[in-house]
Parts: C-alpha cells; structure tokens; sequence
C-alpha cells in the first residue's frame, strides 16, 4: 500500500478496526449488565435488548476481522470481497437468531408462563447512555463505511444505529 490512495485506506481501514473494537468493547459491557438488569426484572424486553449487544459484539468481531484482514495484507481483494460476503451473512443470521428468541419468549409470556416484569433504574440508565454512545458509533462508521465502499461495515452500522 504504498501509493496515497493505499495509505488512505490504510487510514480507513484502521478507523473501521478501531470504531468495531469499540464497538464490541461496549456491547460486552451493555450486554452483560442488560441481561443481569432483565432477569432481575424479570424484563424480556431488557434481556433481549442484553441479547442483541452480543448480536452487535459478535457482528462488530465479524466485521473488524474482515477489515483487518485486507489491513494486514491476508486477503487480497477477491478475498477481501469474500470475507464482507460472509460477514454480512453472518451478521443476518446473528439478528435473525436475535428475532426468534424474542418471538419464542414473547410467546411464552403471552401464554401465561413467566413472571411481570418489574421496573429497572439500572436498565433506564443503561438506555440512556446507548442512546447517546451507540448513534454516534454508527454514524462515524457509516461514514468509514462510504469512504470504504465496505457493504459489511455499512450494515454494522445500521445495526449499531437500530440498537439505539
């Protein structure tokens, strides 16, 4: 990558590494004290919001391989364009597992089985921050993704911006 357009990606790419690592560092936090916040709440809503952090953990570990990879130089273009195949495929499928395990437990409460759910100071806090934190991950990684015509890293970010 030594010509300015290669060290330009370079830029881009290492921007998309570190907005996905931050990413996944604060879904794991999001996701561990949702979920603990929405069983103590008895809150399917809560613990599904827990459950898609690690959705989003899992897609931004996805994409953030993807782009380090082309960065290092493991994968050459038509790999690179494999690698964003299969993270966008992998990053539907994770929010496809996310829908069903909402629908499975919304089902089972409708049904009767399970407790009321109870109000959570932690889990409103908690909303509140990622309503402020996770809209501005995915618009700098909309961005990231535009200059980088990375369908992958687009569709993280819409993801991080539906978590909001």
């Amino acid at each position: 990558m030594g010509s300015r357009a290669g060290i330009e990606r370079a830029q881009l790419l290492r921007r998309g590494e570190l907005l996905e690592a931050a990413t996944v560092a604060w879904n794991v936090i999001e996701g561990i004290v949702a979920v603990v916040a929405g069983v103590l709440a008895s809150s399917v809503a809560l613990v599904g919001f827990g459950v898609d952090s690690f959705v989003e953990t899992a897609s931004g570990a996805v994409v953030g391989w993807r782009l380090h990879a082309e960065l290092s130089g493991h994968a050459d273009e038509e790999r690179a364009e494999a690698l964003e195949r299969r993270a966008g495929r992998i990053a539907g499928a994770l929010l496809l597992g996310l829908a069903a395990y909402i629908i499975v437990d919304a089902g089972r409460r409708l049904l009767g089985y399970g407790a009321e759910a109870r109000e959570s100071k932690l889990g409103i806090v908690l909303t509140a921050i990622s309503l402020v934190v996770m809209p501005l991950l995915g618009w700098a990684k909309l961005r990231t993704a535009a200059a980088l015509s990375s369908g992958a890293l687009r569709a993280d970010a819409y993801e991080t911006i539906t978590c909001a």
